[in-house]
C-alpha cells in the first residue's frame, strides 16, 4: 500500500511539473512573439539626456517596419511625430527629450494591425561633461596626421576578418591593406607626444566594407561602427582615453558628402532621393562603372559663381565622386538629420577634439552651414576644418565663419585649410630670386591674410593623405624642407604635419602616387629593418630632420608668441625673408636664407621690432647671439631665434 501511495505521488508530481512545463512554454512562445530587442538597425544606437538640441530622431530598419506604430513609455520622452519611408522597412521616429528627463532605458514598442508587436530597448546615457568643455583646436596646436592602415601594426590577429569584402594583406601592394590598426597608433603615442604634437587626426576608421581600396576610410559602409580590421569600438575609445592622458586631443575625419557602394541602405534605400541621382543609379547598377556613372564636375566655383549655371551647380554637388562612393542627398530632411546627429553622437562617445570633414565644397552648401551650426551651437568652443582643395584664397575664406560674403552665405565653419599657402612656399622655396619669383610668393602669400575672417584658425600644411610628400616636392632637399616646415610652424596658423615627413618620407619613385603617399611608416610592422620610433636604421638626414622637427614644435608648444602673438614680417631682402612673432617680451624670428655662401645683413632694417641689445637663442643649436647691427649668415636653410632663453 505505501508503495501505491507513493506511486501515486510521483505520477501527480509528474502531471502537474508537465503542465507547469507546458505553461512555461506557452509564455516564452508569447515572449518570442511580442518581443525583439535585436531590431536589424535602430541609428543612432543612444543618445545622451542635457543636450541643447531636445530632439532626436531614430533611424529604424527592419522588415515591414513601417507597418507598424511605435509607443514608449518614459518619464520626460515623447513620440511626437513618425514618418513612413519609401521602402516599407524603414521608420523614422521623432522624439523630444525633455529637461528633467533621467538617463536610463525604455523600450519602444512596435504594434502591428494583427496584434503582433516587436521591441527594442533603447538607451538615454549622462553626458560625459558640459558642451562648454569640449574644447577644440585652435593656433597653439599641432597635429599630426595618420593613415592608420600604414602607421603600426599593433593587433596582427585583426588583419584579414573573415565574412568582409577585401580579406586581402600585401604590403607591396600600395592600394591593398597593410594591417595597420588603431592599436598600432596607441602603441605609440609616447613618440607622438615626444615629437611635440598636440592632436591626433587619423583618416576615417570607420567600416568600408568595399571589394578593393578598402584601407583609406573614405568610402564609409557603417557610420556608426568602427572597422574591425583597424579594431573595435573599445579601441577607438582607449586612442581617444589615452591620447587625452597626455594631452593630445582626437580629431575624427568625417565623410558628409558620400559613402561607399557597399554600405548597408545601398541594398534598401528608405526613400527614393536618398542618393543623388538614385533613379539613373537603379536603372544602371548592372552595369555600373567609372564609364557609367554621372560623376562630379569637380566645379567648386559654382558655391560662389554669381553666374554659374544650375546645370554646373548641379553637376558639383549632385554627381558622385567615383562610381564607388553614391553622393549623399542632404536635401532629404531625413538624410540631414542623420548625419548631424551622427557628428554629435561621435563627438559625445569619443569626448572629441575636433572634426575634420571631407570634402567640404561637394555636399549642398546649406545643408553644410546647416551642419556645423549644430554642431558649434552644441559645443561652441569646439573646432571644425573642413576640406576646401583650392589654391585660390578667395575661395578657401568664403567656408570661414565670419567671412562677408557677397551672397550673404554664412558657414559657421571655424577652420579651412590652407591650399594657397602651400603653392605659395613651393614656389617661393623653388624659384630662382627676381623681383616676381622666388621667396616674395611667400611674402605675398601670407600678405593675403586680409582676405580671411581669422587667419589664426585656418589649417596650414605642406603635404597630407592626398598630396605629394614635400620632401618630393623639394627634389628631397633636407634644406627647402626645413625651410618650408620651419615657416608654417611659425605662422599665425593651425599647423598639420602628415605622418613621416619628420623622416623624410617620399613619394619620389612615382610623385603624386597614392600608394607612395601613403607609404608604410617603417618600424611600425615585426621585422622591419629600420625603425623610425627607436631611431635605429635611420639615415643621418632622416636623424637631422627628425631632431629638427622635435626641438621645433616641443618649442612651439609652448609659444604665446607663436599661438597669438602679433604677425610681422619684411619683404624679401638679398635672398632672405624674416617673419617676426611677437608677444610681450617674446619674440620669435623665422630667417629664411637663400644664400649659398656667406652673407652679413644689416639689422637695422628690423629697428621696429625692438630686438636690439637682447639675446636671443637658436631653438635648433642653441646657440645665443646679440641682436646688434648685423648678423651673419654662413649657411643656407631656416633659422629660427627666440628671446626665450630657458
Amino acid at each position: 500500500m505505501k508503495n501505491i501511495v507513493l506511486a501515486l505521488i510521483c505520477v501527480t508530481l509528474f502531471v502537474a511539473c508537465k503542465q507547469q512545463e507546458e505553461n512555461t512554454d506557452q509564455d516564452v512562445a508569447q515572449e518570442v512573439k511580442i518581443s525583439n530587442t535585436s531590431l536589424d538597425r535602430v541609428e543612432p544606437p543612444n543618445w545622451w539626456i542635457g543636450l541643447k538640441d531636445k530632439s532626436l530622431q531614430l533611424l529604424v530598419k527592419e522588415d515591414n517596419i513601417g507597418n507598424s506604430t511605435p509607443n514608449i513609455s518614459y518619464a520626460g520622452v515623447t513620440i511626437d511625430k513618425v514618418h513612413k519611408a519609401d521602402s516599407p522597412n524603414y521608420l523614422f521616429i521623432d522624439f523630444t527629450i525633455s529637461e528633467n528627463t533621467k538617463a536610463g532605458k525604455f523600450d519602444i514598442v512596435f504594434k502591428y494591425e494583427d496584434g503582433a508587436e516587436k521591441r527594442h530597448t533603447y538607451e538615454l546615457k549622462e553626458k560625459i561633461k558640459p558642451s562648454e568643455e569640449f574644447i577644440g583646436f585652435n593656433s597653439s596646436d599641432a597635429i599630426f596626421l595618420i593613415t592608420p592602415d600604414r602607421f603600426a601594426n599593433g593587433d596582427e590577429s585583426n588583419d584579414i576578418v573573415e565574412g568582409l569584402n577585401e580579406t586581402k594583406i600585401d604590403r607591396t601592394d600600395g592600394y591593398a591593406r597593410h594591417g595597420g590598426d588603431i592599436q598600432g597608433i596607441i602603441n605609440h603615442i609616447d613618440y607622438i607626444h615626444e615629437l611635440g604634437f598636440t592632436s591626433v587626426w587619423p583618416t576615417p576608421v570607420l567600416t568600408n566594407d568595399m571589394h578593393i581600396g578598402s584601407y583609406h576610410g573614405y568610402a564609409i559602409t557603417d557610420y556608426y561602427q568602427v572597422d574591425p580590421r583597424f579594431g573595435t569600438m573599445d579601441d577607438y575609445k582607449n586612442l581617444a582615453i589615452k591620447l587625452r592622458d597626455k594631452g593630445i586631443s582626437l580629431i575624427m575625419d568625417q565623410v558628409a558628402n558620400h559613402c561607399g557602394l557597399e554600405h548597408w541602405w545601398m541594398k534598401d534605400l528608405p526613400f527614393n532621393d536618398w542618393v543623388n541621382n538614385q533613379k539613373y543609379f537603379e536603372e544602371n547598377k548592372e552595369n555600373w562603372n567609372n564609364n557609367t556613372v554621372k560623376r562630379s564636375n569637380h566645379r567648386r566655383t559654382t558655391n560662389q559663381d554669381m553666374y554659374a549655371s544650375e546645370s554646373d551647380r548641379s553637376g558639383n554637388t549632385d554627381g558622385w565622386f567615383v562610381a564607388t562612393m553614391p553622393d549623399l542627398n542632404q536635401r532629404n530632411p531625413f538624410m540631414a538629420k542623420y548625419i548631424i546627429q551622427n557628428s554629435i553622437w561621435w563627438i559625445q562617445t569619443l569626448e572629441l577634439g575636433g572634426i575634420r570633414q571631407d570634402t567640404y565644397p561637394y555636399p549642398d552648401k546649406n545643408f553644410m552651414a546647416d551642419w556645423a551650426g549644430a554642431i558649434m551651437n552644441e559645443y561652441p568652443d569646439f573646432s571644425i576644418v573642413g576640406e576646401e582643395w583650392s589654391y585660390n584664397p578667395l575661395l578657401v575664406a568664403y567656408w570661414q565663419a565670419g567671412n562677408k560674403n557677397n551672397d550673404g552665405y554664412e558657414s559657421n565653419l571655424k577652420s579651412t585649410m590652407d591650399f594657397p599657402m602651400i603653392k605659395a612656399i613651393k614656389e617661393g622655396l623653388n624659384e630662382e630670386e627676381s623681383w616676381d619669383e622666388g621667396l616674395v610668393k611667400m611674402y605675398e602669400g601670407l600678405a593675403n591674410d586680409f582676405n580671411y575672417a581669422k587667419p589664426n584658425d585656418i589649417m596650414v600644411f605642406m603635404d597630407n593623405h592626398d598630396k605629394s610628400r614635400v620632401y618630393t616636392e623639394f627634389g628631397e632637399d633636407i634644406i627647402k624642407t626645413k625651410m618650408a616646415m620651419g615657416y608654417i610652424l611659425c605662422l599665425p596658423r593651425i599647423a598639420q604635419v602628415y605622418y613621416g615627413t619628420e623622416i623624410l618620407m617620399n613619394d619620389t619613385e612615382n610623385p603624386g602616387d597614392h600608394g607612395l603617399i601613403r607609404t608604410d611608416f617603417p618600424g611600425g610592422w615585426k621585422g622591419d629593418k629600420v625603425n623610425a620610433f627607436t631611431g635605429e636604421g635611420l639615415t643621418d638626414e632622416q636623424k637631422s630632420m627628425q631632431d629638427f622637427m622635435k626641438k621645433v614644435l616641443n618649442y612651439r608648444k609652448s609659444s604665446k608668441a607663436i599661438h597669438e602673438g602679433k604677425t610681422v614680417h619684411f619683404s624679401p631682402f638679398m635672398r632672405t625673408y624674416f617673419l617676426f612673432r611677437v608677444l610681450n617680451d617674446e619674440i620669435v624670428v623665422h630667417i629664411i636664407n637663400k644664400n649659398d655662401s656667406p652673407i652679413t645683413l644689416d639689422l637695422n632694417r628690423y629697428v621696429e621690432i625692438g630686438l636690439q641689445g637682447k639675446s636671443l637663442k637658436n631653438i635648433i643649436t642653441n646657440e645665443t647671439f646679440i641682436w646688434n647691427d648685423s648678423i651673419e649668415l654662413k649657411e643656407k636653410g631656416s633659422i629660427i631665434l627666440t628671446t626665450k632663453l630657458n
